[in-house]
């Protein structure tokens, strides 16, 4: 493999470990690094973590699951809701340039981590 692959490979673990420890989704260890190790461009490292999510969300539901930790009612609810928000979520990537789209990631970011802070 070579260096880029490895770099995705190390990405990939972080935010799965992430992911089982935290419930953080892959986006918030995912694109800052693909940006930033890889040289990802933004919409393309937020188009990359949304499908490599896709397995990190399921392995790790599934992980839980086995213990009895998954409610399927509110998963179901949840992703009920999910199933019109990413569309239009996506849609309005698709239309920002790349620097209003890294502020507004970064802002989100930001307000997480200050509203984890307080908490």
């Amino acid at each position: 493999m070579d260096a880029q692959a490895w770099k995705l490979v190390a990405i990939g673990l972080g935010a799965g470990a992430g992911s089982g420890i935290f419930g953080i989704g892959g986006g918030i260890v995912m694109v800052p690094l693909l940006v930033l190790a890889c040289r990802f461009e933004q919409h393309d490292a937020h188009v990359t973590s949304l499908g490599a999510g896709m397995i990190l969300a399921v392995s790790g539901a599934a992980t839980y699951a086995v213990n009895g930790r998954v409610s399927v009612v509110v998963g179901a609810c949840l992703a009920a809701g999910a199933l019109v928000g990413a569309p239009l979520g996506a849609s309005l990537m698709n239309r920002l340039a790349e620097a209003p789209l890294k502020a507004a990631f970064g802002a989100l970011l930001i307000v997480v981590a200050i509203f984890q802070f307080v908490q």
